[in-house]
């Protein structure tokens, strides 16, 4: 057990691990909250003390909910070295999710769009205040759960950041290699010395290899035998790379290199958000410092995405769900057609009335209170938005874990009295957890769910009511438009018949106005057959009703059945 003043951690809870610095998960004595404590080993004090202190005043101007937070800066009891905590993110790192099975070809869509806000606004907050953090890559991406159940993602690891203005240059070394500027690569990782000096814009090729990694499961630059075992090789690749392309694998020993200006077959993300990342990736992994895109225009092409509307796209020939990310001042063809589909809608509306107008005049009891569109559309129950479940799941997780350290707690005949009051602290948490999510549960998901049940149960009957009125006028128009087709056949029989009767009578003197004209006739027929094709368009609307209700019954039915 090692401590400081107000916290304390075990040296076997070891979270990373570090040339000059080790991570540790630790306690504030007094609270038993959780937190991050970073501890310096000798060799960091064989740092100059500019660069020592360059960390904590780094941190301490940082405050954005995308940046590891710091909370305090003190001494080690024994050995007096600096410790540094910081917010505890239990999630572990974005490269902690890459390695999982499920994200071994890139992070799901939703996901990924969440890794480039936050990385995009983290990195905006650094040139607020013209940081170059310069050891950016997916280890020191950290990520937490928010209370909805999201990610949130935010940069730590701010050892190697410093200063520096646009157009200022650097020469000192730091960083991952599989994630370093070229130029940094070639004088840090194969010792080769050179004069050339290295701007903030260092920072983007370290993004561009970090979102390539989260889009795709795998680095965008890689030797034969790997980054590490070819570093030759990787530097060739690196450095060659042409304009334009986003990644470049060499598939075989000494084989040539593969350059693609297109993400893998295997990336999951839609076309359409490829179509918009890869050139943003093509120009950050540019070797050229001159070519490269600056942090303005980074920031504008980024911004540019995450602020589209995704519509979603259904092709029924290939079975595929499209993406189509677009700006909202492009949306007036997409305007008329939603126009267009509110007016269908209405029409429907309509026609609900109009059959509840056609059976209040055919029964005497009829439904009470309303329209059935307007019962199912004022409907109470739970939505996807409120997300309870997710809420109770962030709740659930903290309980497992707080029931995991119970289970260490108990396996130990007596706890040392640090970890005795951690446990005391940790009981009333669950206690706090575990109402929540019974509040959560019995408050909002079970209580609005029975009264969904209940009043999904009322419009089911009256659905069932107005179903058995339908097919009763159904029957009725049916038999009505075949007394109309008989009397049409009978009128057109007689239209055929009435010149062979007419012409005797007129040559005896009879007037032929005593009987039916022949306009009057040839009225009577169009009438009639005017009169037929309004019936079987009533018909075929009451068909399409009966037929909205039985859909409708069946919907209700499944719902009620999950």
């Amino acid at each position: 057990m090692q401590s400081t003043a107000n916290y304390l951690w075990l040296i076997s809870d070891l979270l990373g691990q570090g040339a000059t610095a080790n991570v540790y998960r630790g306690r504030h004595k007094k609270t038993g909250d959780l937190y991050a404590v970073k501890v310096f080993n000798n060799l960091s004090f064989l740092r100059p003390l500019d660069v020592q202190m360059r960390e904590f005043e780094v941190l301490k101007k940082l405050n954005h909910k995308n940046i590891v937070k710091l909370f305090a800066v003190e001494e080690e009891s024994n050995t007096r070295h600096k410790v540094l905590v910081m917010e505890y993110c239990p999630c572990g790192s974005l490269y902690t999710v890459l390695e999982e099975s499920s994200n071994a070809y890139g992070l799901p869509e939703d996901e990924f769009l969440i890794v480039l806000h936050d990385v995009v606004a983290g990195m905006n907050h650094l040139r607020e205040y013209g940081i170059v953090h310069r050891d950016i890559k997916p280890g020191n991406i950290m990520r937490v759960i928010g209370e909805d159940g999201r990610s949130v993602y935010k940069l730590t690891d701010f050892g190697a950041a410093r200063e520096l203005e646009d157009d200022e240059q650097f020469v000192s070394l730091y960083g991952t290699e599989e994630y370093l500027h070229p130029d940094m690569y070639e004088r840090a990782v194969l010792r080769k010395d050179h004069q050339k000096k290295y701007g903030a814009t260092v920072d983007l090729w370290s993004i561009g290899v970090t979102f390539y990694h989260a889009a795709t499961g795998s680095l965008p630059f890689r030797p034969f035998e790997g980054p590490r075992r070819n570093k030759e090789v990787m530097y060739k690749i690196i450095t060659e790379k042409p304009s334009g392309t986003i990644s470049g694998h060499q598939k075989c020993e000494n084989g040539k290199i593969e350059w693609s200006t297109e993400m893998p077959v295997s990336c999951s993300l839609s076309k359409g958000l490829q179509s918009l990342l890869t050139p943003v990736l093509a120009n950050i992994l540019e070797a050229d410092q001159e070519k490269c895109w600056g942090f303005d225009q980074f920031f504008a092409e980024t911004n540019d995405i995450l602020h589209r509307t995704v519509v979603y796209v259904f092709s029924l020939q290939q079975a595929t769900l499209h993406h189509v990310y677009i700006h909202e001042y492009n949306t007036e063809l997409m305007k008329e057609d939603y126009n267009e589909i509110m007016r269908k809608k209405l029409e429907v509306f309509h026609l609900c009335n109009f059959c509840t107008q056609m059976l209040e005049k055919t029964e005497h009891k009829f439904l009470p209170g309303g329209l059935l569109t307007d019962t199912w559309t004022q409907q109470v129950g739970t939505h996807p938005e409120d997300r309870n479940v997710e809420k109770i799941k962030v709740l659930l997780d903290a309980i497992t874990a707080i029931y995991q350290q119970f289970k260490k707690d108990k396996a130990e005949r007596r706890l040392p009295y640090n970890e005795e009051q951690i446990h005391k602290f940790d009981k009333q948490k669950l206690v706090l957890h575990a109402s929540k999510a019974r509040t959560l549960f019995t408050d909002e998901c079970a209580m609005k769910y029975r009264l969904f049940i209940s009043k999904s149960e009322e419009w089911m009957r009256k659905v069932h009511h107005v179903r058995k009125q339908l097919l009763n006028l159904s029957s009725q128009l049916i038999s009505i438009e075949k007394e109309v087709t008989m009397l049409m056949e009978r009128a057109i029989k007689l239209q055929e018949q009435l010149p062979q009767k007419v012409l005797p009578l007129v040559s005896s003197g009879m007037k032929p106005q005593a009987y039916l004209s022949q306009n009057t006739l040839v009225e009577m027929t169009l009438g009639m057959k005017k009169l037929k094709e309004e019936m079987e368009g009533v018909v075929k609307e009451l068909a399409e009703n009966n037929h909205f209700l039985e859909r409708s019954d069946f919907s209700v039915f499944n719902l009620r059945l999950r």
